[in-house]
């Protein structure tokens, strides 16, 4: 099955919130677009990874994905090896993605950065015809490799180097996140659960904040930003805004 568009987050609820809008507009396109998560998270301190499993998958109904999956790849304990690098190519491989979309180069969750450095090695691996791996059925994978790796923008700010317009997608971003109702305040919010840093109201203030931070740079009502270590080009400066 051929994507448009991969994002490979390292943990279920950060597609979401990093780029859920951008999801959705691309979509809307008529593109496809799918999440393969690389961990479970089972290391939050609030709800399970069962909980999490069953989040992700109401998130993707709600965002109208192709396809979501997860490499269930050690929570906190992932690194940039052989080993990972290997589930990350074959992924890349089976779905064929033009677009790769992954997390922050560096950010307050340490595995953000991690899972970055991960997915940036393991893309550019991808296109080597001599590294070997598999489909499910035991078949050879043909090497490819996206023709762009796109970082969304977390918790910590970075200066984006593109910025989508996703004011007509932001309610539905918003509610693709609260499917986590595990992790986030919402209407099923459960205060017997252990606070966390992103539990509080607050939080998602803050996201809408930034939302409005990004589209206001592009005179939008909303954005979500992104970087690149590539320089990006355009075919026409009329497309500029």
């Amino acid at each position: 099955m051929k994507l448009d568009i991969l994002v490979l987050p390292v943990h279920p609820d950060d597609a979401e919130l990093g780029c859920a809008g951008t999801i959705l507009k691309h979509i809307s396109l008529g593109h496809k677009v799918g999440i393969v998560d690389l961990t479970r998270g089972e290391l939050g301190t609030r709800g399970t990874a069962e909980i999490r499993d069953k989040e992700a998958a109401k998130a993707a109904e709600i965002l109208g994905l192709t396809v979501r999956e997860n490499l269930a790849l050690p929570d906190g304990f992932f690194t940039n090896t052989q080993e990972y690098q290997l589930k990350v190519i074959a992924a890349i491989r089976k779905f064929k993605p033009e677009i790769v979309i992954t997390n922050a180069y560096h950010d307050r969750h340490p595995d953000h950065g991690r899972a970055n450095e991960l997915v940036e090695a393991s893309a550019f691996l991808s296109g080597l015809r001599r590294i070997e791996t598999l489909d499910a059925d035991g078949n050879a994978q043909e090497p490819w490799r996206p023709k762009q790796l796109l970082h969304f923008i977390q918790d910590r700010y970075i200066k984006p180097d593109i910025i989508v317009d996703v004011t007509g997608f932001w309610d539905k971003k918003i509610e693709s996140v609260y499917a986590y109702s595990s992790q986030f305040h919402s209407l099923e919010y459960n205060e017997d659960e252990p606070q966390t840093y992103i539990s509080s109201p607050e939080f998602i203030d803050q996201i809408n904040g930034r939302g409005r931070e990004f589209g206001k740079s592009i005179e939008a009502k909303y954005g979500e930003g992104f970087t690149s270590r590539k320089i990006l080009g355009v075919d026409n400066l009329m497309e500029l805004r």
